[in-house]
């Protein structure tokens, strides 16, 4: 017997090298299948007739095979089926290329669905490579609606559907955690049922209700997850950071530039939370380039000021050397020390002046208490890095980190009667109502205003035809000193998107285009060493070209950059594109975006034009919420949570509103889930949360 624990080889026809295909894509076990769910569906659920088939059609069609066989193509290397099937209206020939088999699959006479696109002229029509099956009261691949699965090159849809429902029967061990009176206030269907019906759906109507069940499901467990939180951190004490008025007003009067409005409410709210003796927990949320990181330094040296210390954690070494560079740009000359630590190395600047030490003997200061300020990556969790009085904990672009991680990091305080205060910093601008599902734990500050002197980038969506004219610019853009980058979606070739891939894209620019000037190559998959030094030519302006991946989204920051040039531009969302957009126009030089697509749609065309209408971060996010669902705006989300669900679900207010309903109600009556014991225990699987 199957139980939801048991090995996905276990299952019938799933050997080892099956087995070891489905660990590629997570799935390792029953219940991991079970939760692989379909992204989209091919609606073969309406039988046509022969008679009425339309050319280009996609359909189901009931028939009789009149005639059967397989033959080999001239070059020997392709084999063709062909198959007359008829029904009482007229026939239809039916082309397979390199499956032999279906002549032993099927017999003349058998009675068959065939479920595909139709093709052909007015002498015949014909289906090439359809999906068939013998006529049965259940069906997995035709005549229904048919689930359409992720893969690998080596897992084929019909073989993922066998699987799946090979494992349906495990279901019955399922436990339905969410409480019976929630289930029956929103006539929700049981979680069973729905994992049956979202993987084969009887029809439209029962794929919707489960649809909605699951997705209620991930937004009631995230909303449930962020009020416990926030209900569990007024139960813990923090230092009060109290307000030293005329040091942080002599401090901002000496900065280069002037705050906007934006910038000293933001800051105003952050310093007057962390006076209070609970932890300040707080999303600050700002517009690319709109000046998050002098806000985050106000509250560090508000801290400073308090002897205490800030750790400011950010996702890659690049983004943590431009923190630093930043604070020792504006922090006035102290008797305060900060420093650098990543995994290659580490730096102390004390009154102006910079010092590389061993990383060895940096934890052992930060242990003393002698850095006030520590920037760092994923370093600063390490085992050995130990705080004395860690008082105030940031961390730019949060969704990158874990819970378990961020947690991590507050339990090395160095004190274990206070919690520090909490601020997180992201530069993806989200709709304020989204942001309170996403971050309902936190506080939210916003940076709409851009600082004062920025000239707006000039986006424009470019026409192939009109490529070389972009070219010609880029070179005069070049001549004038400047520099450039080129995006590009995916790093490898790849012909299945249709898309252009990194290394194509720089082999091309650098040989072909500009094989004049210095042009490097930028992607995920190099090692973080390669990285420095590419980003550190850059930086320099040894190189003037860069092509990268998505890596420069975030952090990237180069002031004499003007001109960024995305390919494949429909391949992301207008959220991502405005990320890219942010990494020049950082400088008093007009800088430009240039826009490639093949994809020339409608549908293409109006959702790209949109960002060359508005810089407006916030309205670019609402509109991808219009065009593409929320996907793009919210990255990647927390472990434990389908994605998927949450990504389709955060536009659709109706349910938005019904899951805080349902929250606020099970909070009220039962405050640490008492009552509850399964959706304790399934809030504590996901997240670091225990109730007992």
């Amino acid at each position: 017997m199957i139980t939801l624990k048991s090995k996905i080889d276990t299952i019938n026809k799933v050997g080892k090298a099956i087995a070891s295909r489905l660990n590629r894509i997570n799935i390792k076990t029953i219940e991991d299948a079970l939760w692989h769910l379909p992204f989209r569906y091919d609606d073969f659920s309406d039988l046509a007739k022969i008679e009425d088939l339309e050319i280009d059609q996609t359909t189901t069609i009931r028939g009789t095979i009149e005639l059967l066989n397989s033959r080999r193509a001239r070059h020997r290397k392709l084999s063709i089926t062909e198959g007359l099937i008829t029904d009482e209206t007229g026939s239809l020939k039916a082309v397979w290329f390199n499956q032999p088999y279906i002549t032993q699959t099927f017999k003349v006479g058998d009675q068959i669905f065939l479920s595909g696109k139709v093709s052909g002229d007015l002498l015949g029509r014909q289906m090439t490579n359809p999906s068939y099956e013998k006529v049965k009261i259940n069906t997995l691949h035709t005549a229904r609606l048919v689930p359409i699965y992720s893969s690998t090159d080596k897992i084929t849809q019909k073989q993922l559907r066998f699987i799946i429902q090979s494992c349906l029967p495990a279901l019955a061990n399922l436990s339905d955690w969410l409480p019976d009176e929630v289930k029956e206030e929103y006539k929700l269907i049981d979680l069973n049922e729905a994992l049956e019906q979202i993987h084969f759906p009887e029809n439209k109507q029962s794929l919707a209700k489960a649809e909605e069940r699951l997705q209620f499901d991930e937004l009631f467990l995230l909303q449930l997850q962020q009020q416990l939180v926030k209900q569990s951190l007024t139960k813990n004490e923090a230092n009060s950071i109290k307000f030293k008025k005329t040091k942080i007003q002599q401090f901002v009067k000496q900065l280069p530039f002037t705050l906007t409005n934006d910038q000293k409410r933001a800051a105003w709210e952050i310093i007057q939370n962390m006076e209070e003796t609970s932890p300040m927990n707080r999303l600050l949320n700002g517009d690319v380039g709109s000046g998050k990181t002098i806000v985050a330094l106000l509250a560090a040296y508000s801290v400073m000021l308090n002897k205490k210390q800030t750790a400011l954690m950010a996702p890659t070494t690049i983004l943590a050397q431009q923190h630093l560079q930043t604070i020792h740009k504006l922090l006035p000359v102290t008797d305060f020390r900060y420093c650098l630590l990543t995994n290659k190395g580490a730096i102390v600047y004390y009154q102006g002046n910079a010092e590389e030490i061993k990383k060895k003997d940096l934890i052992k200061q930060i242990k003393k208490g002698d850095i006030d300020l520590i920037v760092g990556t994923h370093a600063l969790i390490q085992k050995d890095v130990e705080f004395k009085n860690l008082s105030l904990i940031i961390i730019d672009e949060q969704h990158r980190f874990g819970v378990e991680q961020r947690s991590e990091l507050k339990n090395k305080s160095g004190n274990n009667e206070t919690m520090p205060h909490f601020l997180s910093m992201t530069a993806t601008p989200i709709p304020r109502t989204l942001a309170l599902v996403l971050y309902g734990d936190l506080d939210i500050s916003l940076i709409k205003a851009m600082p004062a002197g920025r000239i707006p980038i000039i986006t424009k969506l470019v026409e192939a035809k009109n490529r070389a004219k972009a070219y010609d610019f880029i070179n005069n853009q070049i001549a004038a000193g400047r520099q450039i980058f080129v995006i590009c979606p995916l790093i490898d070739p790849s012909d299945k998107l249709g898309v252009k891939s990194v290394t194509e894209e720089y082999e091309k620019l650098d040989k072909e285009i500009f094989p004049h000037l210095k042009i490097d190559l930028l992607h995920g998959k190099l090692k973080p060493d390669e990285k420095n030094t590419v980003m550190t030519r850059f930086q320099n302006n040894e190189t003037k070209i860069l092509v990268a991946t998505s890596v420069v989204e975030v952090g990237v920051d180069i002031p004499n950059a003007t001109v960024m040039m995305i390919e494949g531009a429909d391949r992301f969302g207008l959220a991502q594109l405005h990320q890219f957009r942010g990494r020049v126009g950082r400088d008093k030089h007009q800088s430009y975006c240039f826009l490639f697509t093949d994809n020339n749609s409608d549908h293409t065309t109006e959702r790209l034009k949109e960002l060359t209408t508005t810089t407006d971060g916030f309205k670019l996010a609402e509109a991808d919420l219009k065009y593409r669902g929320s996907g793009d705006i919210y990255g990647t989300m927390q472990s434990g949570y389908n994605n998927q669900l949450i990504l389709k679900s955060l536009a659709n207010t109706i349910l938005l509103k019904k899951t805080q309903d349902a929250v606020k109600n099970i909070i009220k009556a039962d405050p640490e889930l008492k009552h509850y014991p399964k959706l304790s225990k399934k809030i504590a699987k996901i997240s670091n949360i225990h109730l007992e």
